[in-house]
């Protein structure tokens, strides 16, 4: 049985990763982390995720609490320390953490020279599918196509554009030989001018409770292409989560992604980040 640590356990995503581990007969949770003034510290875990006792109270802090691998979807301060922690302690992490900085990214990609990570800015299994069809429609259609992508989040997400949103654009820049950095437009207003045919355009809704929609637009003269994904739940990408922390058991160290748990092997992935396995 593997064991698992939850952090953020009370949250919104913290509270269905905790549903999404009691429903694998693989995996248990064995411990459940929250922020210091969090006043779900003391709690059972699963009471406060809707499932029934576990017998695993929420702690503020990992201590020295067992566990095989992390599962981390909070903030990018926290998502390091407990990297740090992982890596002192020779556990395995998955990081769905969003809003890293590219400093951040390397120390990440420095920890997995000791741990196995798993990294992944959407575990969706059907978002990571998306990703690999827009690497192969920008490869197909080449520059004779615009490309613009539309995300859409609720009022609480704190970062813009999403990290989903971000990756497809890292996809597809790959794919034309484009550096995202110099090619990337973050909204217009006013008179923008008409529109650079290599810009890779990023557009950014926020509003009620919506869980995650993208729409990879691929626009030419006299057609268009949209690769859609809607998240209906968030279980989507609790359940993938708990997919990738069973995968990783499989690795003593290394950089990974949702592409490599999937075998998807799409051109524009983690390779850029991943340390030798």
């Amino acid at each position: 049985m593997i064991k698992l640590a939850v952090t953020g356990a009370a949250g919104r995503m913290g509270r269905c990763v905790v549903q999404a581990v009691h429903a694998n007969p693989d995996v248990e949770l064995s411990c459940a982390v929250e922020r210091e003034a969090s006043d779900s510290l003391g709690l059972d875990a699963g009471v406060v995720a809707g499932v029934g006792g576990l017998g695993v109270a929420i702690d503020s802090e990992l201590a020295e609490q067992f566990f095989d691998v992390l599962i981390e979807f909070t903030t990018p301060g926290a998502t390091l320390n407990h990297a740090e922690h992982c890596r002192a302690r020779g556990r395995r992490m998955v990081i769905g953490t969003t809003g890293l900085a590219d400093p951040d990214k390397e120390r990440v990609r420095e920890l997995s020279g000791e741990i196995a990570i798993v990294m992944a800015p959407n575990m969706s299994v059907g978002v990571n599918l998306c990703f690999h069809l827009a690497g192969v429609a920008a490869r197909t259609l080449g520059n004779d196509f615009d490309i613009e992508i539309i995300e859409a989040h609720h009022r609480h997400k704190v970062d813009s554009p999403s990290g989903t949103a971000l990756r497809f654009g890292e996809i597809v820049a790959s794919e034309l030989d484009r550096n995202l950095d110099d090619h990337a437009v973050y909204g217009r207003r006013g008179r923008a001018g008409p529109r650079h045919r290599s810009a890779i355009g990023f557009s950014s809704v926020r509003g009620g409770d919506i869980v995650g929609e993208h729409c990879v637009l691929l626009a030419g003269d006299g057609e268009r292409i949209e690769i859609t994904h809607r998240s209906s739940s968030r279980m989507t990408f609790a359940s993938g989560a708990v997919r990738a922390a069973i995968w990783c058991m499989q690795h003593e160290r290394g950089l990974f992604d949702m592409q490599d748990v999937l075998g998807l092997n799409c051109s524009g992935s983690a390779s850029d980040l991943k340390s030798s396995r």
